[in-house]
């Protein structure tokens, strides 16, 4: 083994590898016997397509560029297609991206618009189609643009007609509920027919503070009687709804601490665990109702099985197989389960479970190591101890490379990740932008700070009025743990992240010394004006819980921006956004560059055309790693070969 100054050592790995294998499979599903679900495809302008398995196992993507599958519901966006069989074909209903018109399309025939496209502001918008051949029609989710102002939107359950008679003619799309809610998800129609049951809250909440499950009656001819609110409330937070084949009604609260499983009210798996996640995009599923009484699901505690829960006994079987992360994506068949599996030795790739022999196997998007798994990361899952003796939950990922070692006095770089949302976590699986990284010396440690998910509610709630202390703590308090016991070089500490984790990244440059630079991605920068009209209708809110209402604690609004206080500012950064962003808009960036001309701290800021809310293109992630990767060695003392000189400016 060869010796060179961590952060140096030459890589497989290089940036376009680790953009080619961005993203993941996602949103399963059954069209018949097949397996269907959605692709990245990141050197095709980032779009996502459909793809089916075939009775042979061979996969076939369905739509070619350049359709997008993916919706724009809440901007986050949702399930985006549903498909049926009808005359032994394949029936499919899809969003595509560009126009967010539901699209028709059966194999052998190109795409028809079976929703108009609305003049008015963002459009209308689509998720979470169900296909009723029954009824001639595909039930969903519909936001509607009401104006030009981003809170000028409604949402309801809508009916759009198969026969194509919207595709021109708005007002020939049935609408199934009234505006009883803000925000509706996750319509499910019990096994009678009779039954229809969703979810809905409404500002300030977010669907992890607190939703309601409604019922209502539906006659022969589809229409809904009057909902009824069963279960929830402003403190209790139902994930997901289904139907029993029984007719039961099956739930995921957390009305005990645990999103845990509820069948008519009474609990079926009572655990210190999680059955259920934080609803960022309509229609994620966390469990499947089986036939034959079982229900499948993903669980668990700081990270997620797949499994089969038997509601008589309680009992949790899980899958064997090398997967520890499933996505919150299900769909059941018979006695079969699809979902979406990874580990830290393997990407995201489609796994089927057949209940009757207890057999997993990977059916799609197998992962296929693209270089020497021996570069791959090694991580390590630890527990810190943060402020007030709190435990923070980290991964963490040493350098590592099979062909090279650094001289023994030297102590690594070390680069924080924080994750976004924050309302979310980072899951413990392959990601070869890490392993881009630690491939060439520089050590990740990925922080699950106070107010993430998969650790029960009292955890995500040490958030609450505190985004911009407790993670910026948190962060700070495994980074200075890792140099303190030799893990990590103490001048050489970076923090990174995207969206809420930009915004952990930019507070914790101005709020503490512990970082030599930083890296800013989409972030929210301004907290007055992202809860002033500077973001999507979705979290307009979303700061009361967060930071605490406007009107009542403005004050503290402006102690937390890192636009107000850019003169604390004096480590080098990076930041990074994209110009089609409507979540954190670029405005937010523009204003806090403006308060650091001329303070001669060294920065670089890099603008993409076309990319919104998450860098989906190739071209964009290479450029983006590989400036990120130049910061650092600028900063740190590092010359990592091939990698192009980022200019920073003072």
């Amino acid at each position: 083994m060869r010796t060179l100054a961590y952060g140096s050592w030459p890589s497989p790995i290089d940036a376009a590898l680790a953009a080619a294998h961005d993203g993941h499979p996602e949103w399963v599903g059954f069209v018949g016997d097949e397996v269907w679900w959605t692709e990245p495809r990141p050197t095709e302008g980032g779009r996502r397509t459909l793809v089916r398995r075939l009775a042979d196992g061979t996969e076939e993507p369905v739509l070619p560029a350049p359709w997008n599958v993916r919706s724009r519901v809440m901007e986050y966006g949702g399930l985006p297609w549903a498909g049926t069989v009808q005359n032994g074909q394949p029936l499919v209903v899809f969003v595509n991206f560009t126009d967010q018109r539901l699209y028709l399309y059966q194999p052998g025939s190109e795409p028809e618009p079976l929703t108009p496209v609305s003049p008015v502001g963002g459009g209308l918008r689509w998720a979470e189609p169900q296909v009723r051949p029954d009824l001639g029609e595909v039930w969903c989710v519909l936001e509607e643009f009401t104006g030009e102002g981003p809170g000028d939107v409604r949402r309801v359950l809508a009916a759009v007609p198969l026969d194509r008679s919207a595709a021109e003619d708005r007002h020939a799309v049935r609408e199934l509920t009234g505006e009883q809610h803000r925000f509706v998800s996750g319509l499910r129609i019990s096994p009678d027919g009779r039954k229809a049951a969703w979810l809905g809250w409404d500002h300030p909440r977010m669907p992890w503070d607190g939703t309601e499950l409604m019922l209502a009656e539906v006659a022969d001819d589809g229409a809904f009687g009057e909902p009824r609110n069963v279960a929830g409330g402003p403190e209790e937070s139902i994930a997901q709804v289904d139907w029993g084949f029984d007719g039961s009604l099956l739930y995921a609260s957390d009305r005990t601490g645990w999103w845990n499983l509820y069948r008519d009210h009474q609990p079926l798996c009572a655990r210190e665990e999680e059955f259920g996640g934080p609803l960022w995009k309509l229609g994620q599923r966390w469990f499947a109702p089986l036939e034959s009484g079982p229900i499948a699901v993903v669980h668990g505690r700081g990270a997620t099985l797949l499994g089969v829960l038997d509601p008589e006994t309680g009992e949790v079987v899980d899958a064997a197989g090398p997967w520890t992360e499933f996505a919150s994506t299900l769909a059941v068949h018979g006695e079969r389960i699809v979902g979406v599996g990874a580990s830290p030795r393997s990407a995201y790739e489609v796994v089927e479970l057949d209940t009757r022999t207890g057999r997993a196997r990977v059916i799609g998007a197998a992962h296929d190591d693209p270089v020497d798994p021996a570069h791959y990361p090694e991580p390590q899952i630890r527990t810190f101890d943060g402020p007030a003796g709190r435990d923070i939950h980290a991964h963490i990922y040493p350098p590592h490379n099979p062909s090279w070692a650094a001289p023994g006095d030297q102590l690594p770089p070390y680069v924080i990740w924080a994750h976004g949302g924050p309302t979310s976590r980072a899951p413990l699986v392959l990601d070869l932008e890490i392993a881009y990284f630690t491939s060439r010396g520089i050590g990740v440690a990925e922080v699950n700070y106070g107010g993430s998910t998969g650790h029960g509610r009292e955890y995500r709630n040490r958030l609450r009025e505190q985004w911009g202390v407790v993670d910026v703590e948190d962060c700070a308090a495994v980074a200075l743990a890792l140099a303190d016991e030799g893990t990590a070089d103490r001048a050489r500490l970076a923090i990174r992240g995207g969206s809420a984790g930009g915004w952990t990244s930019a507070a914790s440059l101005v709020t503490t010394d512990v970082y030599a630079c930083g890296t800013i991605i989409y972030p929210v920068l301004d907290l007055a004006n992202w809860a002033s009209g500077e973001t999507h209708d979705f979290e307009s809110r979303y700061l009361e819980t967060l930071v605490g209402p406007l009107a009542e604690v403005p004050a503290r609004y402006a102690e937390r921006s890192p636009v107000e206080h850019a003169d604390r500012v004096t480590a080098p950064f990076l930041l990074m956004q994209g110009l089609a962003d409507v979540i954190c808009p670029p405005v937010q960036c523009e204003r806090f560059l403006e308060r650091m001309r001329g303070r001669q701290v060294p920065h670089a800021y890099l603008a993409f055309e076309g990319e919104g809310h998450g860098f989906r293109r190739a071209d964009t992630m290479i450029r983006a790693l590989e400036a990120e990767l130049s910061l650092y060695a600028q900063v740190f003392g590092i010359e990592p070969p091939g990698v192009p000189t980022l200019e920073l400016t003072k």
